[in-house]
Order: C-alpha cells, then sequence, then structure tokens
C-alpha cells in the first residue's frame, strides 16, 4: 500500500510560520558599520545646532558678572533666572511684552493668511490648466530664488507711497506672500490629490470652491503644515523688513526691539546683556512649541483607498 504523506500544519497564533533560521536571517542588525558615517554626521550636526541653543539656556540663568567670569557651557553657583525674567518682562514699562503680542500677531497672521493664499495658488496651478499657467510657476520658482533683504527697500518706497509704513500693515502685507508655499503647494498638490476623487466630486454637484476646501485642502495637511511652520519661522526672525517699515518702538518685534536693548543698554553697560539673553530664551519658546504641536500633522497617504485601482 502507497504510504499517505502527513498534512502539514498551517501555522497557527501560537507558532509563526517562518522558522528561527528565517527570523535569524531577517533579523534587522542594531549596528551596521556601514551606517556609522551617517550617524557620525547626524550627531556632528545635531550638536552644531544644540550647543549655541544649551549655551542660551544656560546662559538666561547667571547673572551679570557670573556671564563674564565663569565657563559659558555650565551654571554658575547663583541660579538667576527667574530674576531676569522678572526683569525683562517689567523693564521699560513691560515693552517686552508688547514686542512678544506684536510678533504673534505678524507671525500668527501672516503664516495663517499666507499658507492659505499659498495652497489656493498651488492648488489651481496644479489642478487647472490656464494660459500662462507654466509661465506664472516659472516666475514662482525664480522669486524663490530671490533674498528677502533685497526687497526691503523697494517694499518700503511701495508703503511710503500709500501711507502705510510704520503700521502693522507695513510688515503683515509683505508676510503673507509665500513663494516657496506656493511651489510646495502645487507639488504636493499634484502627487497627493487624485483628479478622479476630484472629478467624483464634481459629478455629486459640489462647486469648486467646495471641493478645494472640503477634500483638497485635507489631503494637502501635511503641506499645509510645512508652509505654516516654514512661514511662522521667517515672520518671527524676519529682522530686517520691520527695522526698516518700524519706527515707533511699541510696533517693534521682539528681533528689532531686543536689537535696541543691545545697542541702548548693552553697549553701556555690558552686563545687562543677560536681558538680552533671557529675551532671546523667551523668544525661542513659541517656536519650539509649534515644531513639537505641529509635528503630529505631518502623515503621509491621506488620499490612499479614496480611488480604486
Amino acid at each position: 500500500m502507497r504510504k499517505q504523506l502527513a498534512p502539514v500544519p498551517y501555522p497557527t497564533a501560537r507558532e509563526p510560520a517562518t522558522t528561527d533560521h528565517a527570523q535569524k536571517r531577517y533579523r534587522p542588525k542594531r549596528f551596521n558599520l556601514s551606517s556609522l558615517g551617517a550617524m557620525t554626521f547626524l550627531f556632528v550636526f545635531a550638536m552644531y545646532f544644540l550647543v549655541p541653543y544649551f549655551w542660551l539656556v544656560v546662559s538666561a540663568t547667571k547673572t551679570g558678572r557670573d556671564l563674564v567670569t565663569t565657563f559659558g557651557l555650565w551654571f554658575a553657583p547663583h541660579f538667576n533666572l527667574f530674576a531676569n525674567l522678572q526683569l525683562v518682562f517689567t523693564i521699560d514699562h513691560s515693552i517686552f511684552v508688547q514686542w512678544l503680542l506684536n510678533t504673534l500677531i505678524y507671525a500668527g497672521i501672516g503664516s495663517v493668511v499666507g499658507t492659505v493664499f499659498a495652497c489656493m495658488a498651488g492648488y489651481a496651478m496644479a489642478k487647472y490648466s490656464f494660459p500662462g499657467r507654466t509661465f506664472i510657476f516659472s516666475l514662482v520658482l525664480g522669486s524663490v530664488l530671490v533674498p528677502s533683504m533685497t526687497l526691503a527697500l523697494p517694499l518700503f518706497l511701495m508703503m511710503s507711497k500709500v501711507g502705510l509704513t510704520n503700521t502693522y500693515w507695513s510688515v503683515l502685507l509683505p508676510s503673507i506672500v509665500s513663494p516657496f508655499g506656493v511651489y510646495l503647494s502645487r507639488i504636493y498638490t499634484a502627487a497627493s490629490v487624485p483628479d478622479e476623487l476630484l472629478e467624483a466630486a464634481r459629478v455629486d454637484g459640489a462647486g469648486e470652491f467646495r471641493i478645494f476646501a472640503t477634500i483638497a485642502m485635507r489631503l494637502m495637511m501635511p503641506a499645509q503644515v510645512t508652509i505654516l511652520l516654514f512661514q511662522f519661522v521667517a515672520i518671527w526672525n524676519n529682522y530686517f523688513l520691520p527695522l526698516v517699515m518700524l519706527s515707533d518702538e511699541k510696533l517693534f518685534p521682539i528681533t528689532v526691539g531686543l536689537q535696541t536693548w543691545n545697542v541702548t543698554t548693552g553697549g553701556a553697560n555690558k552686563f545687562l546683556y543677560t536681558l538680552i539673553i533671557a529675551g532671546a530664551l523667551v523668544s525661542s519658546i513659541p517656536l519650539l512649541f509649534g515644531c513639537i504641536i505641529l509635528q503630529r500633522f505631518w502623515r503621509g497617504g491621506l488620499g490612499a483607498g479614496s480611488v480604486k485601482g
């Protein structure tokens, strides 16, 4: 009689489908010598960015005398952070609070409005065909390469013609224009917003603006967050444009305000540099919180599964 072969048991939940040899073969290595160069490169650049900020945190805890006499990358015996912060928020009739609010207005409104405009322009150039689309996109690419400092004087002349210098509008209006945001949103929309999904919405009777607001904007969320963060950081750190546009101290952002302290107080008494250092530390906190809060929105594949193959 012919022997019957024993049935091959299927792997159960307790028995893995792969053998121990296969698991050892495909198990990722914890240390790979080929990645040592990349890890070293990343570590060096991480230190390059973190060491100056660590110096800023340490220096904000020192007195003026300790700032000169102690080692810069370690704390002094006297912890003076809270006294420095109290001085920052109370000196000159709490002018630093006004500078902080001004910066929040410039960066908050400018980044939000600029992101919306950039997404609208990028979506239009990616999903609509109209005469001059390629030429307009080429102009956008060219404007990305133009340094923002070279535009400060022409913008000042334009704002002075219409009487908007030394106002909030002189800083807000140039801040809502983001050529890089238009470029990024155009590229991301072309790659992540399916045309079939838009056509299905049109068949269902949705208008163009409703399609953009309810479908495209949600699929463009990673690009929106990137543009918003880039705009917020750029406006928050902008120095030359407010310096040219504004002459009233109550309209200054933090960057220009701290520079005025550097000129008026730092030159007369070097021990008052702790005031500027503590103010710079406070001004960096909103940027850190913005990166931490917005990073959870960086996710891809939002349109996966929306269109059948």
